[in-house]
């Protein structure tokens, strides 16, 4: 029995190890320095039709379009859709009023039934997305066409910054950590996820998928399968505001691993084939281990405490994981950043576990229905 713990024990951890500090090294020593885009003359920038989807973004749905209008790109060349999903205000007359070339007032349906509605009234060459809190550098369109233009990519995501300037939330420090993977999974394959705020795709390589998922795993994974390319452009750049506080992030997070699960388990995720070893290797040490991250941590703290009263090195590896558990509770009441940092990982890896369990116990109907209200403080 002492040896199965054990086993179950250093599994657990080893994986937890190798997700967080082995893979990044890996991906680091593997890939290669990335290729830079294609140089397009002005005359070999493609029609884009730029999709937002919204739902009660009246606070911000005319800075969006303003945003959109004021890109540096051929502005007879760029459509601009604003698909309004049911929105409880006026969202839809501001985005007129705003500038926006084709606006639809949808019946309530979720943010992927909204966009799957604005691709096919799409006239672009290529389909960009944006969240409608999200702004776009003056030149992060070009960059993205530029990207596109390389053959055999297909998906190409941009770098969002996000901006907190009062609260604790450590989103920041977790995006620029996956910013850079994302850079070199693009620079040796292909990423492993997108990013709803900016990316662009081939229609051809647009498909509608369920309302309750996303794009966001979805899409790089069906691209690769299908022999494309899902690419990272560090230079097309958007800044959006984020939740300000950790524990508004915990909550905004359990929504979204309720809307992720799907796509992991019953999404193609999962089912390599298509992939390549290469792939395969990368979306198991990126993906697949963030998902049983809370299992492996639960696994390895149970065994710990039952293994440490007879041994000390598991006595210390059990302080050390409550140690974890202690920083995060302090992390709430003293603002001091390694203990905001382990509040963000315990939460957010608390999330994922709590997803599935939504996911579970109410089905994609229900959380389907309860909508997609933008979560306090982005706004």
């Amino acid at each position: 029995m002492r040896t199965v713990l054990e086993i179950l024990f250093w599994l657990c951890a080893g994986l937890l190890v190798y997700a967080q500090f082995g893979y990044p090294l890996l991906i680091g020593i593997f890939s290669r320095p990335a290729r830079p885009a294609p140089t397009l003359e002005e005359d070999e920038y493609v029609r884009v039709t730029l999709i937002i989807a919204a739902y009660a973004e009246a606070s911000v749905i005319e800075a969006k379009v303003k945003n959109a209008l004021a890109l540096d790109y051929p502005r007879e060349r760029l459509q601009i859709i604003v698909a309004c999903d049911g929105s409880p205000d006026d969202t839809p007359a501001l985005a007129r009023a705003a500038g926006a070339d084709l606006v639809l007032d949808l019946p309530h349906g979720g943010k992927m039934a909204a966009q799957n509605a604005a691709v096919e009234q799409a006239t672009g060459d290529l389909l960009a997305f944006s969240d409608a809190n999200t702004i776009w550098e003056p030149d992060a369109l070009r960059k993205l066409v530029e990207a596109s233009a390389e053959p055999g990519v297909d998906y190409v995501c941009g770098r969002v910054n996000f901006v907190n300037d009062t609260g604790d939330n450590q989103e920041g420090l977790y995006w620029r950590y996956e910013m850079w993977l994302r850079a070199r999974e693009s620079a040796l394959r292909s990423v492993t996820a997108g990013n709803g705020a900016i990316y662009a795709v081939d229609p051809k390589t647009y498909k509608a998928i369920a309302p309750v998922t996303g794009h966001d795993l979805t899409l790089p994974f069906r691209t690769v399968k299908r022999g494309g390319r899902a690419i990272y452009a560090p230079g097309a750049r958007a800044s959006e505001a984020m939740v300000p506080n950790i524990s508004g992030e915990f909550k905004r997070k359990c929504r979204m691993m309720s809307f992720a699960w799907p796509i992991v388990l019953g999404g193609g995720m999962l089912k390599p084939k298509g992939y390549g070893a290469t792939y395969t290797w990368m979306i198991f040490s990126h993906r697949v281990l963030r998902y049983k991250a809370p299992f492996l941590h639960l696994v390895a703290l149970i065994t710990s405490a039952i293994l440490a009263p007879a041994s000390t090195l598991y006595f210390v590896l059990l302080i050390l994981q409550l140690a974890l558990l202690a920083a995060a509770g302090l992390g709430g009441v003293i603002k001091f950043k390694p203990l905001l940092v382990a509040r963000y990982y315990v939460l957010t890896t608390a999330s994922v576990a709590i997803g599935l369990f939504v996911y579970l116990r109410k089905g994609t109907e229900q959380i389907l229905d309860e909508g997609w209200t933008p979560p306090e403080g982005t706004r």
